[in-house]
C-alpha cells in the first residue's frame, strides 16, 4: 500500500524517527510504519492524542483562526508532530527525544500532499 511506503520514507529519512501513523479523527488508524525499536505503542499514542487534536481543532474553529495545520507535543521520551491531512485524517510522526525535529516537520509538510492525494 502506498501509505506505508510514504510513512516509511519519512520515518527512515529523519534521525530519531520511531514511527508514523495515519489516523482518522474518529480514532481509527488507517496505516502505520513503526521501527522495531519503538519504546512504546505508537498506535496507542496516536489514538490517545486524537482527543487532544479534536479539542484543539474545535477551539481553532470556535476562534475562527483558520484551519489547524500542525501540533507538536514534546515529552521527556519523545517528540510528536501531528499534521492535518484533510478534515477527516491526520498523520502523526514520533521521534525520540533527540530526533531531528526540524527535518521531521519538513518531511511531514512535504509528504502530506502525497497522503492527501492517496486519500481521494
Amino acid at each position: 500500500m502506498v501509505f506505508k511506503e510514504i510513512l516509511r520514507d519519512v520515518v527512515e529519512s529523519v534521525d530519531g524517527g520511531i514511527g508514523a501513523v495515519i489516523m482518522g479523527y474518529d480514532g481509527i488508524p488507517i496505516d502505520e510504519y513503526v521501527k522495531d525499536v519503538a519504546p512504546f505503542d505508537i498506535q496507542l499514542l496516536a489514538v490517545e492524542y486524537t482527543s487532544v487534536l479534536k479539542e484543539v481543532r474545535r477551539t481553532i474553529e470556535l476562534l475562527n483562526t483558520g484551519e489547524m495545520e500542525e501540533i507538536s507535543i514534546i515529552t521527556g521520551l519523545s517528540r510528536v508532530i501531528a499534521r492535518a491531512i484533510n478534515s477527516e485524517f491526520f498523520v502523526v510522526l514520533v521521534l525520540d527525544s533527540d530526533g531531528n525535529y526540524g527535518k521531521g516537520r519538513y518531511l511531514l509538510k512535504r509528504d502530506v500532499v502525497k497522503l492527501r492525494d492517496e486519500l481521494r
